[in-house]
């Protein structure tokens, strides 16, 4: 839009709803991600102390995929703020 232009109307209410509703979307699936990554990672070392090199292939399987589950929300969350900051 260029400078000194302003929604008005219907589409300023609508970017001020989806703005609010994708960071609150896109916030919560970063916290969800970041604390699935930050448990499996936990998990993963837990059991590796525990069982050592024995433990170590499932200590290893966990935490990577926890580790995927973490940045694959944080994509998704990422592209919700972006929807909701009406950019692509």
């Amino acid at each position: 839009m260029p400078i000194g232009q302003q929604d008005s109307g219907a589409t300023a209410g609508a970017k001020f709803v989806t703005s609010t509703v994708g960071n609150t979307v896109g916030g919560v699936t970063n916290t969800v991600g970041g604390v699935v990554g930050a448990l499996g990672r936990g998990l993963g070392e837990t059991i590796e102390g525990a069982t050592g090199s024995a433990g170590q292939p499932v200590a290893k399987g966990l935490t990577d995929v926890t580790n995927g589950i973490e940045k694959g929300s944080n994509d998704v969350a990422g592209g919700v703020k972006r929807a909701g900051e009406w950019k692509s």
